[in-house]
Order: C-alpha cells, then structure tokens, then sequence
C-alpha cells in the first residue's frame, strides 16, 4: 500500500486498531471481495448511499450476502420514502468511486450514518477505507463509537 487513505489517518488520530487487506482494484462486488480476503460474506458491508425527499443523504452499511430492503429502512427511520442512489449520483455527493465509498472517510460530510442490526453478530467487520482495492478490517464497537452510526434493520432477517 503506497499511502494511507483518509480512513486510516482518522482511525489513527483515534486510536483505534484496524487491518488494512487488499484486494483487486477491478472488484466491486462486495461477495467477491469477502472470497478475495477469505472472509464470510455476512462480515463484509458495503456501504450504500440512499437519498430521501428532504435532507441529506444517508450512508446505510450492510453485510455482503444481503440486500436493502427500502421500505424496511423508511419504516425505521420514519421516513416516508427512500430511494437508492445511482452510481452516477453516490459518486457525485460523496466524491468517492463506487466499490471505495467508505463511512471513515465521510464524517462530518453531513451523511446520517446507520448500519444494519446484523452487526451485532460480529466482532470486527470489514468496510471500504475510501479507495477501491483497500477494505479495513475495524472492530464493531470501535466503528459505531467513531461513525456515530444507528443500528436500523435495513435488510431482511436482520434484528
């Protein structure tokens, strides 16, 4: 790894451990990232850019293995409704490439920052350190004290 992004400098400042892995720059595909660094899927969450009507976007982590369900994240943040933001539109609002948006390295960008319940399932998660290619391995505890992250059911089966 030639530098350190953002995310690692903000862990860093707070002292928190973390594992930087590696994996193919080319590779968006969360499932596959988690093959790459032989880790199950349900321990790598990706972090996905939902818009609202009114106010500023929300940044949602999820595992892998699971899909969004929409309504389910409205239904738990009292909003009325949610949509997925397009590549084109998650890339322009956090200025960072798709496959390399990273939760770390957007604090204080204004994001509501929320994460699913099956989080609780884990100790340490892996999540984007803001550049494709580069995921960092953070305890849960550690990433919801830094985030300020709200743990919603935001997939199905999640509690």
């Amino acid at each position: 790894m030639a530098q350190k992004t953002l995310a690692m400098r903000l862990l860093e400042g707070k002292k928190v451990p973390y594992e930087a892995v590696t994996y193919p720059n080319t590779e968006r595909d969360a499932t596959v990232v988690a093959r790459h660094l032989g880790v199950p899927a349900a321990q790598v969450f990706k972090t996905l850019v939902v818009t609202r009507e009114r106010g500023k976007p929300i940044l949602v982590m999820i595992p892998a293995d699971r899909q969004l369900d929409l309504k389910l994240l409205a239904k738990e943040l009292g909003e009325k409704k949610l949509q997925m933001a397009t590549h084109q539109e998650a890339e322009k609002l956090t200025r960072l490439q798709v496959g390399g948006i990273s939760p770390l390295a957007l604090l204080n960008k204004g994001f509501q920052m929320t994460i699913d319940a099956s989080v609780r399932e884990h100790e340490a998660i892996y999540v984007s350190a803001g550049e494709k290619g580069i995921n960092l391995k953070v305890g849960v505890a550690d990433l919801l004290r830094v985030t300020g992250a709200r743990i919603v059911r935001a997939t199905e089966g999640s509690e």
